[in-house]
């Protein structure tokens, strides 16, 4: 897994609050997010909700909802996580998350539209190559010939 790493206590609050900003950036994203009990599509799912539930639905919460579809959370699965937290902690909760997961999950869509594209061509784009990013700059697809389908 890639360290997590976080400046961003001390570039806001660095001489205002350092105590502050050590704990933000050295232990709560230094330490605590990198700890490997936990993988980190699941820790970003928990925090998605945990935000949900206090009723934040600031910056902070779309960093981490941008967070929780880095880490492999679909369109699909987000939707299914807001619905069943909204039961517990309050459907006004769900409705304000949603519009803002509908606004990061958006590019979700188009990626729908390209691969229905691809399956009408000849060499399809294919499914994002996540597996091999670390070789890659950039986003690789990989789709099998139309031949092996």
């Amino acid at each position: 897994m890639k360290k997590i790493a976080q400046d961003a206590g001390r570039k806001a609050l660095g001489t205002f609050a350092p105590d502050f900003a050590h704990y933000n950036d050295d232990i709560l994203f230094g330490e605590n997010w990198n700890n490997t009990d936990i993988d980190l599509k699941t820790r970003c799912i928990i925090t998605v909700v945990a935000l949900m539930s206090s009723g934040i639905t600031d910056s902070s919460l779309k960093y981490h909802l941008q967070n929780a579809q880095q880490a492999g959370v679909t369109q699909k699965e987000i939707a299914a996580i807001i619905t069943h937290a909204g039961f517990y902690v309050g459907w006004p909760k769900a409705w304000a998350v949603f519009n803002m997961a509908k606004d990061v999950w958006a590019g979700e869509t188009a990626q729908t539209a390209m691969e229905a594209h691809a399956n009408q061509m000849v060499f399809p784009i294919g499914a994002p190559n996540n597996g091999f990013k670390q070789y890659f700059s950039g986003q690789s697809y990989l789709a099998p010939s139309r031949n092996s389908r």
